[in-house]
């Protein structure tokens, strides 16, 4: 291990056997805590840096265990079903642990590098078998950049294949120290426009963008690195326009030298409502439909035509199912 003390980390699950998060059969470890706060986010239990709870009203039997159990004294039962204060709720997981159906569930556990490589290793053979291996993903890893150095390089030390999804937003201090252990970046653009990159996400990309080029300059100046796809959420109303999808594409054949190996095209997913439900946020996106084939396919066609090689721009995700009259 490289640290003198082993490193723990908060995360809130893996998921075996993907076939989404690169290449083969892999294991996904999601991390806890983002930098950013993009208004669209898939998986928005994992934008805190707190352990947090979230309740499914479906299973509460109304029993009250949790608010006995609560010693914060933040939830209260009504006709109108669990309200949960937030700003006083430490993420303890009492009241998760006191439900007998299971309505409440707490969002965050803390690991050691040990205990999270034993159970990553599990699945090395499908890893071997397909070409696949362990993804760390978010929230961001790079939030917490002293375990994913360490669980970084435990897995390359077992000869496990690696792959970081990351947002970019990051010191690039951080990068440096993972980089030697990572087999493939999976990095985000989303919007070249740094105002409306606040507007969605909370930061502007000045420091995303600074820290893929140096990337690409430490790739090109020692002749190996990481493979790097870059990929871009189409969300519809924000990133998903024809001006956007052509600068991103311009600025990758201007600026990477030839180095991206794929520029992904993510559909929008709004499969993520019921998250938001569990944790009582309204998502400005939750009555915004899927993108259709053509819609998809036309922005597909900008991709290629905007600099990149054409053959590296592929789309990703379901597309609205159309009805013929």
């Amino acid at each position: 291990m490289k640290g003198s003390e082993e490193q723990t980390g908060l995360i809130l699950h893996v998921q075996r056997l993907s076939t989404e998060d690169g290449p083969g059969i892999r294991s996904t470890v999601f991390f806890k805590q983002c930098p950013l706060a993009c208004s669209w986010c898939h998986n928005p239990e994992s934008i805190s840096p707190r352990p947090e709870v979230q309740w499914f009203a479906t299973r509460c039997i109304g029993c009250r265990s949790c608010e006995d159990a609560c010693t914060e004294r933040c939830i209260r039962l009504t006709v109108d079903g669990l309200q949960l204060d937030r700003s006083r709720c430490d993420g303890c997981g009492a009241c998760a642990a006191a439900c007998p159906s299971a309505a409440l569930e707490s969002l965050g556990r803390r690991v050691s590098v040990d205990e999270l490589v034993r159970e990553l290793a599990k699945d090395r053979a499908y890893y071997e078998a397909s070409g696949g291996g362990v993804t760390l993903s978010g929230g961001e890893p790079m939030a917490q950049p002293a375990f994913t150095a360490d669980l970084l390089h435990r897995l390359k030390e077992l000869g496990i294949a690696t792959a970081v999804d990351t947002c970019g937003f990051a010191s690039m201090n951080s990068f440096k120290r993972v980089l030697p252990d990572i087999d493939l970046l999976l990095y985000d653009l989303k919007t070249m426009d740094p105002g409306r990159h606040r507007a969605f996400t909370g930061q502007t990309n000045e420091i995303i963008l600074r820290n893929l080029i140096e990337i690409q300059s430490m790739r090109r100046a020692r002749g190996d690195g990481p493979r790097l796809w870059v990929r871009t959420p189409l969300i519809p109303g924000a990133t998903a326009t024809d001006a956007n999808v052509r600068a991103i594409g311009a600025w990758l054949a201007h600026s990477m030298d030839g180095m991206v190996e794929r520029w992904e095209l993510c559909a929008f997913n709004n499969m993520c409502r019921d998250k938001y439900q569990r944790l009582g946020i309204t998502w400005a996106f939750g009555q915004t439909p899927l993108m259709s084939r053509g819609e998809l396919d036309e922005l597909a066609g900008r991709a290629r035509s905007s600099g990149i090689d054409p053959g590296r721009v592929t789309v990703t995700g379901a597309a609205r199912t159309e009805t013929v009259e």
